[in-house]
């Protein structure tokens, strides 16, 4: 009996169709060519104006550029006077509380109209819809609404007085010790219905099952929600803080709305400096380093959220 050698590549399992196969795969590169081709203006958009812009301000932020960027080094000489300045460390205070009540308030309230919505109410539509328009104002807008609501002349204070309570008071865009939690209501009755309907979307993609067996193992729907739901829903909870993160890092619009940085510099904002330096005070180098200043933060929040959302899915893998 004549055994006739096999070829190399049927040695190794491969046929003659199987190697024409792979000889004609093309490079990993050359797949989808035309698309990335497409994609190089705004590939070059990213490098060059947003990369780029964030080196110039960098490196602009250790000169001593006024009305002008100049190359002038100063080393550190901004960043002391930043964070030397008082109107700088009042609002990073104001940051630090309108996004901690920020980050919690908008969770809780959007997490617990959600849930409500999740109950297939009536004109569930209808009320979706009133809670997200809000969303689909501009700040300016928002900020102008609701400083008519708390002006305490014609707004809510100046309605209930109407009333008969004369002794009445609520007036925190013109109370410096509280006029942050006036501009924080604004933003939470702008932002709450996005993240509604961001929860919603999320417990919509609960599997029906997972609530038909609580029930029939006698779990209140409560304990469902906390020790069941809520952990399933990490990926929209992760979405969301940051999405909540990102808008109160770029707070800005609100506070010229309502109060302009007032009273006096009481509810400054770190967005608000960095404008005012840069166009007003003609202070090009301060401006940049409160930027930078501010950029780190982004960054705080960016990557523990990638590596929460990326390097927990390749562990997993």
């Amino acid at each position: 009996m004549t055994v006739q050698a096999n070829p190399a590549g049927a040695s190794r399992g491969f046929g003659t169709a199987d190697r024409t196969a792979v000889a004609k795969r093309p490079n990993q590169l050359l797949r989808n060519l035309n698309a990335k081709i497409a994609a190089i203006p705004m590939m070059l958009t990213a490098v060059v104006i947003f990369f780029g812009g964030t080196i110039w301000t960098i490196v602009y932020s250790f000169t001593d550029s006024k009305l002008l960027p100049r190359l002038k080094w100063v080393g550190l000489d901004q960043y002391d006077r930043l964070w030397d300045q008082n109107r700088w460390n009042i609002s990073i205070e104001n940051l630090l509380i309108y996004g901690v009540l920020s980050l919690i308030f908008s969770l809780v309230i959007g997490f617990l109209l959600a849930a409500l919505m999740d109950q297939k109410i009536r004109f569930e539509n209808t009320f979706r819809t009133i809670f997200l328009y809000p969303f689909a104002l501009s700040f300016i807008v928002t900020g102008l609404v609701w400083q008519w609501i708390l002006n305490p002349e014609f707004g809510v204070q100046g309605v209930v007085r109407s009333l008969g309570w004369t002794s009445f008071t609520f007036d925190p865009l013109y109370n410096e010790d509280i006029v942050i939690y006036g501009i924080l209501i604004a933003g939470l009755w702008q932002g709450t219905g996005l993240i509604m309907c961001l929860m919603l979307a999320g417990l919509r993609g609960i599997d029906e099952d997972i609530w038909k067996a609580a029930r029939v193992d006698g779990i209140p729907m409560w304990k469902t929600y906390i020790f069941i739901v809520i952990p399933m829903m990490r990926p929209v909870f992760i979405t969301t803080l940051v999405l909540i993160a990102s808008g109160i890092v770029r707070l800005y619009d609100l506070v010229v709305a309502q109060t302009s940085g007032g009273p006096g510099i009481a509810s400054e904002v770190p967005a608000k400096y960095v404008y005012d330096k840069m166009f007003l005070g003609q202070n090009l180098a301060q401006g940049f380093a409160a930027s930078t200043v501010m950029l780190v933060s982004v960054l705080i929040v960016l990557i523990p959220w990638a590596y929460l959302e990326f390097g927990g899915r390749r562990k997993n893998g």
